[in-house]
């Protein structure tokens, strides 16, 4: 098994003047564990992950699969992309095995029956009936769809594996088989994963380590339990005091802590502030708290690895109100 390293990556539209969706991302996917990527929309999670896979440019930086670029690996790629939403991601006009068949390959199994097995297999392996290889997508829900999905995606024998937002497209009810179903074989197969989701839950069920994305940038990263209890940046902590719960005590961030500018809009990614990126929507920002005109001037991610997880943010040290998730979350 090897790493998949992100290494300084940037994704760049429309050339110096338009959008830079992924702003010189670093991030490590290590052999065998599964590292959840949270943010809201728009943060850059999918253009990074299709930028992993070659469906989007990278305009700088590199992404290495065992130490080699991406860009530079066969056509079939040891590297999978699960899409979000499973009503698009399969060709209506072919079969569930059909679908699956293609992704194997030509030549690598030898005679129809061998592959028709191989599918079987697959099936078996994401909780379907081999019988349902002869039917259509339009004849499978949602759930059902997203486990074909999942199997097209293992027929090419993938080290990593990427899931985009899997579960938000799906009834409530399905999403937490499904994510059993994701975890089980992730184990059972020892399959690195980049685990995309806004859910902090989810995240927290299915993640070894978290990373925080705002604005194209990696704000915070490091082992789940500790982000999730421990964390460091404001943007992680505002995620956290959004996230719904039975017991919103485990995610208050405080009755003396100001929060008002942490509901303002994001700032346009076309034009990004200068300074901490979030400084215009932070509750102990610079609009809030006075002495911290830092912000505005210098980049926090200068020095974010000498921090605890390498937090953007020149005052995470100084956070003094925890915010947890319960371990126990699921979706």
């Amino acid at each position: 098994m090897t790493d998949l390293v992100f290494d300084a990556v940037s994704v760049r539209y429309g050339g110096r003047r338009g959008l830079t969706a992924v702003d010189r991302v670093g991030l490590t996917v290590p052999s065998g564990q599964v590292v959840g990527l949270v943010g809201e929309s728009g943060s850059g999670k999918s253009t990074l992950a299709r930028a992993a896979v070659g469906l989007a440019p990278v305009s700088s930086g590199r992404v290495l699969l065992g130490g080699v670029d991406v860009r530079r690996l066969p056509r079939r790629r040891p590297l999978q992309l699960v899409f979000q939403d499973p009503y698009s991601s399969l060709d209506p006009r072919m079969s569930v095995g059909e679908s699956i068949t293609e992704a194997i390959g030509p030549g690598v199994l030898p005679g129809r029956a061998a592959r028709r097995a191989e599918v079987a297999r697959l099936l078996e392996l994401v909780n379907l009936d081999p019988d349902r290889a002869g039917q259509r997508p339009g004849q499978l829900s949602g759930g059902q769809r997203q486990r074909v999905a999942l199997a097209r995606a293992l027929a090419g024998r993938p080290e990593v594996l990427i899931a985009d937002e899997i579960t938000s497209a799906l009834d409530v009810s399905v999403q937490g088989a499904v994510l059993n179903l994701v975890r089980s074989v992730q184990r059972q197969l020892g399959l690195s994963m980049l685990f995309i989701s806004h859910n902090l839950a989810v995240v927290r069920y299915v993640s070894d380590l978290v990373a925080v994305m705002y604005l194209g940038r990696i704000v915070e990263a490091g082992p789940a339990h500790q982000v999730l209890t421990e964390p460091q940046h404001p943007y992680t902590r505002d995620l956290l005091a959004a996230a719904p719960s039975a017991h919103k005590s485990l995610f208050d961030i405080g009755a003396d802590e100001p929060g008002e500018i942490a509901d303002a809009e994001p700032a346009d990614p076309h034009h990004p502030p200068g300074g901490c990126r979030y400084h215009t929507r932070c509750p102990v920002g610079p609009l809030v708290l006075a002495g911290r005109e830092l912000c505005l001037r210098a980049d926090p991610a200068e020095g974010a690895a000498h921090r605890p997880h390498s937090a953007a943010c020149h005052f995470s040290e100084d956070q003094s109100h925890p915010t947890a998730i319960s371990r126990g979350a699921s979706a």
